[in-house]
């Protein structure tokens, strides 16, 4: 005669289920829960979606995701393992958000550290500028540039034209004298005398 398998009535869905349908609940005399597995997820799901509710949070939706793959819920799109950095701390081992979103929310902290900026008044700094750098008026804008001692935002710069400020160290006077030696305006001192040199201008 074979054995009967023990079983146990769900208080949710009222059906008689093994005990392997149950979680375990040390505080049960008999080590389980009191609904099955399934009921405790679908009373989840509905408490979930109340408690949302009442805070006027939309409630996720469940999605499916193929082995292999995750969903990013800051872009809502579900993307392979290789697109996610690690993350020890978590318990599939892997950031919350995939590299792509941790990019552009790492570009927008930046900005907003480094200037005070949004991407939205970074943007709209570009557009007044006419699309193109500042100072070439040529290349495109990528490089926010700022003086170094107000802080003051001065305008987007293409990424020569920022580097030439940065190796010029931000000095006008400079600036002008390389424009003029550009121009064919020689800056050399002089021998006016032995040992004397006269200064351009």
């Amino acid at each position: 005669m074979a054995e009967e398998t023990p079983e146990k009535r769900c208080t949710g869905c009222k059906k008689s289920l093994p005990l392997t349908a149950f979680a375990r609940d040390k505080n049960r005399r008999d080590g389980l829960q009191v609904r099955c597995r399934e009921c405790v997820a679908q009373y989840s799901a509905a408490h979930y979606r109340r408690r949302r509710e009442a805070i006027g949070k939309p409630a996720r939706e469940k999605v499916d995701v193929p082995p292999g793959h995750k969903l990013c819920r800051t872009c809502g799109e579900v993307k392979p393992l290789s697109e996610w950095h690690r993350n020890a701390t978590a318990s599939d081992g892997l950031s919350t958000r995939c590299k792509a979103c941790r990019a552009a929310q790492g570009r927008q902290g930046h900005l907003k550290r480094q200037y005070g900026l949004t991407e939205a008044e970074r943007d709209e700094l570009v557009v007044s500028q006419g699309g193109v750098c500042c100072i070439c008026s040529a290349a495109a804008p990528e490089h926010v540039d700022h003086c170094h001692e107000t802080g003051r935002v001065r305008g987007v710069l293409c990424f020569s034209c920022n580097a030439a400020l940065g190796q010029f160290k931000d000095r006008p006077d400079v600036i002008r004298r390389a424009a003029a030696y550009v121009e064919g305006i020689a800056w050399k001192p002089t021998l006016v005398a032995p040992g004397v040199y006269q200064l351009p201008s």
